[in-house]
């Protein structure tokens, strides 16, 4: 099972590109139901649209970020979400405690993910390769090429 970050979720929303083709053709290899969206994710790109409606009044940015919403709303009503519940919390005090230096949001994804057996897909194996036993894997990288 694979719990998508948020920069994946946001990679697959832009116009197809190398990066996406590669993210795209590496998930058809397995079945749809493998994969969760986070509520913690939701947030992230919920709290980002609403900042820029808070910070800006312009009518065509008003529109844009309901639009943006609207989205937001049908990609993960559609999706198998990961709910961040108390094992999740209990999982995220814990790594607090052991003074995992993250940000708080991919803490709180990564304690998701550990609470639920999941690994993490994103580009930023900076910061979850520094959680403990946290299974975490980039698909937007080509593949080494097998030797001959």
């Amino acid at each position: 099972m694979y719990l998508l970050d948020t920069d994946y979720i946001v990679l697959l929303e832009e116009p197809p590109g190398e990066l996406r083709q590669r993210l795209l053709s590496r998930m058809a290899a397995h079945p749809a139901e493998n994969f969760f969206l986070s509520i913690v994710s939701f947030h992230e790109q919920f709290g980002g649209w609403q900042s820029l409606l808070n910070k800006n009044r312009k009518p065509a940015s008003v529109v844009r970020a309901y639009s943006e919403f609207a989205k937001l709303l049908s990609a993960y009503s559609q999706a198998q979400l990961a709910d961040y519940d108390g094992s999740a919390s209990i999982r995220f005090e814990q790594l607090r405690k052991q003074r995992v230096r993250i940000g708080t949001m991919d803490l709180r994804i990564a304690a998701i993910a550990l609470a639920n057996d999941y690994t993490v897909l994103t580009r930023n194996l900076v910061d979850f390769q520094k959680v403990p036993d946290l299974k975490v894997e980039d698909w937007t990288v080509a593949a080494p090429e097998k030797p001959r």
